[in-house]
Formats: structure tokens, sequence, C-alpha cells
């Protein structure tokens, strides 16, 4: 068993912080490309978890609720954990205002869940594994507490993201304030769900460019055509990120 993450990992520090759980969607998906981005993984989410009517669905890292919400919206009977009070503070404030009912919201974490085996229809877990301190200790809780499928996002060890990963460690360790994350290969990510009894059905990769780049630009029009050129040139599934898969339970 590997010991327990500590505390002080950035990953439980930034999320802890008042300020950061306000901020976190106005800095993610605020202007045209943030709401591109939403829009599309909101349908990328619907597609995988197919019908959701009355299914019972777990969101791990649900931060301010965006993934839970969309879920609950569309008939789920919804549990949403978290490690930071402040960002399910948030979520719940959220929720109420949508008159959404059907969420549970409770702390805990992603790699000692709290629930028997085979709990949940379907896991999801957005913009987590990037971040945990171990991240194929998650998977496995993930995969443990799901009848049938996981649904994840990660970024790309083929795309642009991996220089901004390195740059991101190179400042985290000089003692600047920002938000390291690791990148992962598609042979990495494959043979963690396959260690837990679990192969990948199907990807969705979203950008070529970097989002900063497109965030720069602030052109939806520019974005969407851009990288629809890149996708028939079949750069986007060498190079695209972030990915997002879902993942089924083997047969016994």
């Amino acid at each position: 068993m590997s010991p327990e993450p500590s505390s002080d990992h950035y990953s439980y520090a930034a999320y802890a912080d008042p300020a950061m759980a306000r901020s976190f969607d106005q800095r993610r998906f605020s202007g045209p490309i943030g709401e591109l981005i939403a829009t599309a993984q909101a349908r990328v989410l619907a597609n995988m978890v197919g019908r959701i009517q009355d299914r019972e669905v777990l969101d791990v890292g649900t931060g301010t609720g965006r993934a839970a919400l969309i879920l609950a919206a569309g008939g789920a009977k919804v549990t949403a954990v978290d490690a930071s009070e402040e960002m399910l503070a948030i979520a719940r404030q959220r929720a109420a205002e949508q008159l959404l009912t059907a969420i549970a919201f409770q702390r805990g974490d992603a790699h000692n869940l709290d629930f028997a085996d085979r709990s949940f229809d379907a896991v999801v877990s957005f913009r987590m594994l990037m971040h945990t301190p171990q991240w194929k200790r998650c998977v496995a809780e993930l995969c443990r507490v799901a009848e049938r499928l996981v649904i994840v996002d990660y970024p790309s060890a083929t795309s642009v993201a991996l220089f901004e990963s390195l740059a991101r460690g190179v400042m985290h360790s000089a003692g600047r304030k920002t938000e390291p994350y690791r990148v992962f290969t598609r042979r990495a990510i494959r043979e963690a769900f396959e260690r837990n009894g679990f192969r990948i059905r199907s990807v969705h990769r979203q950008f070529v460019l970097p989002i900063a780049l497109h965030k720069a630009i602030g052109s939806r029009r520019f974005t969407t055509a851009t990288e629809r050129l890149l996708d028939h040139a079949g750069l986007l599934k060498a190079f695209g990120s972030p990915v997002t898969l879902v993942a089924e339970r083997c047969a016994s």
C-alpha cells in the first residue's frame, strides 16, 4: 500500500484557498473559448455516459460541481466528492441556485473513496488525475467503486501541454505560486485501467493548439476553424489535448 498523500501537497493546499474556489470557474470557463470548452465538455460527457435518467453516478474531485450539475440536470442521482470544503461550498451554492436537489455533496479523498465496491453505475472525474499525488491509486479507486463505466480526462504527453507542465514544474520548484501538473502517455493510462479490469472504449481529443493561445486570441470562429483544419490534417488524433476517455469494466 502506498503511503497516505500529504495534505501539504499543492493539490490540497491550492484548492483549500477560498479565493481559488471563487475564481475557479471564471478562470477556466470565461469568455468565448471558456464557453466553448464548457459546451464541448458537457456534450462529450453526455455522449460517454449515455442514458442517465435515475442512474447512480459518482463525480470525484467535483470542484465547483460543473459535471455534477450537468449530470443531475439530465436526471442522474449524483454523489459528488471533493477534498476541499471551499470548493464544495461553491458547488452547493450553484446547485441550490439551479434547484438541483438530486446531488449529495460530501468531502472525500480520491485516494480512499468511502464507498463499497461497484456502488455506482458510472464514475466521472475531470481535472483530477493531472494534479493528484498518487494517480494510479486514484484510478484503482475509481474503478473499484464503478459498476460499469469510468470517465476521466488528462493532458496528453504528445501535446504542447508537455512543455507547459515542465515549465510549471520548474516554477513551482523555484517557489513560484503556480499549479504544476503531470501529463500522460496513452500507454500509461491504458495499462492503469487494464490493471483494474477496465478497457478504454472511446476517446475524445479537444485541441491541437494550446488552450492558452486560443484564449489569448479570444475568437470562437478562429478556434473552431483552425482546429477543424488541424483535425482534417490528422493532427488532432496524434497531438490533441486534453483527452477525455470512457473505460468500461471487462466481462468477468
